[in-house]
């Protein structure tokens, strides 16, 4: 492999805080990167270094000579008054292309990320479907490497697969569209299927980062080893400094006879220590734990036969949920089917157009705003984590501003910051943090990952899993829902509702789905129609199957939660060995209802035409 970009010992400061410092790492042809790190860590900062649009303060950054490098932002820098076809031609004004040469890479890449409408105006596009512009900007380019910060945002599920495909596609031997990639991201499920390299950015290590080659699961591993490794280095080095401070002391009437070179070595250790022990205190998480009243009702809300329609389409219909203490589901869907107006059905922001909800008396609701309308950009962290007050009321407890901010990992100094100069991922900490003081029955989490890092999704994670209220939780990340949610309910855009034990399942009713539409359009173009399978009367056996099939079923998903369950067993975090077991044994589970719901479509398929 060749080197595409080198950094060699380059800094970057922004005011008195350093972001990194003396950072020297290189990017290879054929890397596929995954770049992780804290919110704040300069990951944004680090890309446009790459891309030569920041200037570093020390350093050098060298690149392959003729290699194009190309951006990709988190929003997109288009106006509104271009087209796709003009936004595409403009990405190619300065490459000196022959006319004909630049209309047919256009007209290729047009076709290729799904754009049936070349002149539709940019401003009427869904956020969606300016990120496929923004991605299709880059690649009708055709760098060398590609830095994408975040690309999977205001993308739902289906686009977010299809982009995995797109970019794995692209890395096929002789394919135009061959580049190597460093992607910034919090999609753990994306990361693992597109990347064969991993660098976390963090000052917690002694070089600024940590890389691995291969997969985020075995980058999980390797740094999990790192840490443990360090922990016990840190207790050794502890011992060592003791015993050296223990001799020092020990000796004091002869220290003038000492070895000069053994009191050296001392203070060098002590040193070491200090150094050392502040890298690991750095590996805090922030203390997300959301509050539940302790209502014992088994009923918090029933809802039943909701439908709604707005702008004269049919949204979702025959809706019916029962949340109760515990109940924690799931919603999927793409981008208009619906999500966002279930919840503000079920909260009584919007009336049904059919159906009742039933909502226990003084039942307490929290909710998530993926706009994060509530949160001014004017007032300072201070203000708005804590409004007037010096402290905030936890849990029947006062405690200080400047403990509270810490335990969302701000800076004592950040408090009088305006919250419009935070990340969008300290941003999202605030919302959380302005949540956790409201007891809460219900909780409805819209979207509540974006711009999180990956340290603060396990935290919340771990915090929604020992919730005791009820939840709905609308998220992109399958990986959350897949952990989190006992229940899925999917809509696909069309008013159909259906019910899946985990993403796999949605995924996979949504492809047979897309597959049935594609031979039903190709059928009727060739003037065909779709005739009965001979042989599709049901058998007496399979009669019994059917039949027997939902309690089949509920006993394979019970199994499914008995596994999830073993994985999230404290007592095997450190076995590796008996954890990779566990999980197999999980996704043996899964795959094993995957298949049940396929088969118990195919006998009803049979049975509705017999």
């Amino acid at each position: 492999m060749t080197t595409l970009v080198t950094c060699n010992a380059i800094s970057k400061h922004f005011g008195t805080r350093e972001l990194f410092d003396g950072l020297s790492i290189s990017f290879c042809d054929g890397e596929r990167v995954g770049f992780l790190g804290p919110n704040g860590a300069g990951k944004t900062t680090f890309l446009k270094i790459l891309a030569g649009l920041e200037h570093i303060d020390g350093g050098e950054v060298n690149r392959r000579r003729s290699a194009r490098v190309c951006f990709l932002p988190q929003e997109d820098w288009f106006s509104d008054g271009g087209t796709v076809e003009s936004v595409l031609a403009d990405a190619l004004a300065t490459h000196r292309l022959e006319l004909h040469e630049s209309e047919t890479r256009v007209a290729i890449i047009i076709s290729k990320f799904g754009f049936d409408q070349p002149h539709r105006a940019v401003s009427a596009l869904s956020g969606g479907w300016r990120k496929r512009l923004a991605l299709a900007h880059a690649f009708v380019q055709r760098p060398d490497f590609l830095l994408m910060d975040e690309p999977t945002n205001h993308l739902d599920i289906d686009g977010i697969q299809w982009l995995e495909n797109l970019l794995l596609s692209g890395q096929q031997a002789g394919s135009a569209s061959r580049f190597a990639f460093l992607v910034v991201s919090h999609d753990r499920y994306f990361l693992e299927r597109v990347t064969n390299r991993v660098v976390e950015l963090n000052p917690i290590y002694p070089d600024g980062y940590f890389s691995v080659s291969g997969s985020y699961s075995t980058f999980l591993e390797k740094r999990a080893d790192y840490l443990e490794a360090r922990q016990a280095e840190q207790v050794t080095l502890t011992n060592i400094v003791r015993r050296e401070a223990a001799f020092l002391k020990s000796h004091s009437k002869a220290r003038r006879t000492k070895s000069k070179s053994r009191v050296d070595e001392a203070h060098r250790l002590k040193d070491e220590l200090r150094d050392l022990a502040h890298r690991n205190a750095q590996t805090a998480a922030p203390g997300i734990d959301f509050d539940g009243t302790g209502r014992k009702s088994k009923k918090l809300l029933d809802a039943k036969g909701l439908a709604k329609t707005l702008g004269g389409k049919l949204l979702f219909a025959d809706v019916s949920l029962l949340l109760a203490p515990g109940s924690r589901v799931g919603l999927l869907g793409c981008n208009g089917s619906g999500k966002t107006t279930l919840i503000r059905v079920l909260t009584g922001d919007l009336p049904p157009d059919e159906g009742t909800i039933a909502r226990a008396d003084g039942l307490k609701i929290v909710v998530f705003d993926q706009q994060r309308e509530e949160l001014p950009q004017d007032v300072t962290l201070r203000q708005a984590l804590a409004g007037k007050d010096e402290s905030v009321d936890f849990r029947g407890r006062n405690i200080h501003i400047s403990s509270w901010a810490k335990r969302f990992l701000f800076r004592i100094d950040q408090l009088d910051m305006p919250v419009g100069e935070l990340s969008g991922g300290e941003q999202a900490r605030i919302l959380i943090a302005r949540l956790m003081l409201r007891p809460a029955d219900l909780l409805i989490l819209d979207e509540p990952t974006n711009d999180l890092d990956i340290a603060s999704l396990e935290v919340l994670e771990q915090s929604l899993t020992e919730f005791p209220g009820a939840l709905v939780l609308v998220t992109h990340d399958r990986y959350m829902l897949d952990r989190i949610c006992t229940e899925i309910i999917g809509l696909d855009g069309d008013g159909r509702v259906g019910r899946y034990g985990d993403c796999a399942q949605w995924q996979a009713k949504q492809n047979r789905q897309a597959t049935e539409e594609g031979d039903d359009a190709a059928n009727r173009k060739s003037g065909k129609s779709r005739r009965k399978p001979r042989g599709s009367r049901l058998s007496g056996s399979e009669k019994r199957e059917l039949e027997e099939m939902e309690a089949t079923i509920q006993e394979a998903d019970e199994r499914v939660e008995q596994c999830r369950r073993a994985t999230e067993d404290p007592a095997v975090a450190g076995d590796y060995v008996e954890a990779q077991k566990r999980w197999e044994e999980l996704e043996t589970a899964k795959k094993q209802v995957e298949a049940l719901y396929a088969r118990w479509e195919e006998l009803e398929s049979k049975a509705k035409a017999t």
